[in-house]
């Protein structure tokens, strides 16, 4: 079974080492374009281009696969690489670009993804994240048939895993990406003996987990200690929750319920207590929220002892935006 990979961030190159691993022959890596980074702005390779250059396997990097948009260069050429391969099937992890049609018939046996979520809950970029944020109990990896639809094709495999009350972005993706890396060469060895089964996806439970902003990133203090958490977590470790104090940024990593008394709205955001522990923060109905690692702007991630040693906060000091 010859397999085009297409695939950017880690999460995919998790996918494309197992298909590797496997034994399958995978002849063409379609991958985002180099893109600046860290603080020198140089150009960096993907994870899944690093993988692919480490195995010898040939690349394409186009910066669209629309044929009639800005860059239908580079889709009219990705395009002949596609079609030479003559592919039994391509797949897709986090990949970055919509595929249009053309691309869906291209293989044999089209084009399958592997989504972060159970299906067809938390549909779209982010689905990790907004799992997290809303408290759910169970996430997943659904496996499924592309088609034109934004997530909406057929289900081939399922499975669920617990979200855990200390899962964060980063380790719940790590979780996911392993898990999504068996299920597909568990899928593609199904689909090469003939046993792999399509369900569509149901009508109800339709979610979409939009892409996550900076402008969310800012706490609310009015929301529940709970809410907050998951905040916290879902948001780590790109692009990190924050607050302020005195007008300066602080980015929240790791924070615990507290039990309190309740406590009146107006006072949302009032430090009520500091020590070693950490630093414990009056939130909305009735809630506290002890942080327990905190960064300043510039500064390394740090645990809240630490991070007063040079950052002094005081019982009565208020975080966040001021209040109307």
């Amino acid at each position: 079974m010859r397999v085009i990979f297409a695939g950017t961030p880690e999460f995919a190159r998790t996918a494309l080492q197992a298909l590797l691993d496997a034994g399958f022959d995978v002849p063409l890596v379609l991958t985002q374009p180099d893109r600046p980074a860290g603080r020198g702005l140089k150009l960096q390779a993907s994870p899944v281009k690093q993988c692919a250059q480490q195995h010898g396997i040939a690349l394409a990097q186009p910066r669209s696969l629309r044929l009639d948009g800005t860059h239908a260069d580079d889709a009219a050429q990705a395009r002949e690489v596609i079609a030479a391969v003559r592919a039994d099937v391509m797949v897709v992890a986090a990949y970055g670009l919509i595929l249009p049609q053309w691309v869906l018939n291209a293989p044999a046996h089209g084009c399958i993804n592997i989504h972060a979520s159970l299906l067809p809950r938390w549909r779209g970029a982010a689905p990790i994240q907004r799992a997290i944020e809303a408290g759910d109990e169970e996430t997943g990896v659904t496996i499924m048939r592309m088609d034109a639809g934004l997530d909406t094709g057929a289900m081939l495999l399922r499975e669920a895993v617990p979200i855990t009350a200390r899962d964060t972005a980063a380790s719940l993706h790590d979780t996911l990406a392993a898990l999504g890396a068996t299920l597909i060469v568990r899928a593609l060895k199904e689909l090469g003996e003939g046993e792999l089964q399509a369900t569509p996806q149901p009508d109800t439970g339709v979610s979409y987990a939009r892409k996550l902003g900076k402008a969310e990133s800012a706490i609310d203090w009015r929301a529940p200690a709970t809410a907050i958490a998951r905040k916290v977590r879902a948001f780590d470790p790109v692009p990190g929750a924050q607050t302020l104090h005195a007008g300066a940024a602080i980015k929240l990593w790791g924070c615990e319920i507290e039990s309190c008394s309740r406590l009146p709205d107006e006072r949302c955001g009032q430090i009520l207590l500091v020590n070693d522990e950490g630093i414990t923060v009056a939130c909305g109905e009735g809630t506290a929220l002890r942080l327990t690692a905190l960064q300043r702007a510039g500064g390394k991630r740090l645990a809240a002892a630490q991070f007063l040693r040079g950052y002094p906060l005081a019982v009565g000091d208020v975080l966040g935006e001021p209040l109307a």
